[in-house]
């Protein structure tokens, strides 16, 4: 079974940035979709970025023009670049990829971000 390794939480302050990766550890795995939802305590798990293997990209309506999602061409990696960042961000953000084989989608363990005000 692939697994999502992900990295890059971690805690920062109003407006500032970090930067999340995830990478199947199966250097074979393609995917259908590749991407990105975080969740809050008491809240359902809410997408944040998707990205397909063309590039076209979809955003949750929060982070339009503060997020970037891109990909590596070669392998299953993806990055998320979060700029601006607000308290309300703070969550834990787990990495998603779909492909034929599991529509479903295989799931990372989760990364905590956290913005301080």
């Amino acid at each position: 079974q692939v697994q999502l390794m992900e990295s890059g939480g971690g805690s920062v302050q109003a407006g500032g940035s970090l930067r999340l990766s995830c990478t199947a550890s199966d250097t074979t795995f393609s995917y259908t979709a590749m991407g990105w939802y975080r969740q809050v305590p008491g809240k359902q798990r809410e997408l944040v970025a998707m990205i397909i293997p063309s590039g076209i990209t979809r955003y949750g309506d929060s982070v339009k023009g503060r997020f970037t999602i891109s990909r590596e061409k070669v392998g299953a990696t993806v990055h998320l670049q979060m700029n601006s960042l607000k308290p309300e961000d703070t969550g834990v953000y787990f990495c998603k990829a779909v492909n034929s084989w599991n529509p479903g989608g295989y799931w990372g363990q989760g990364t905590q971000v956290t913005v301080s005000s």
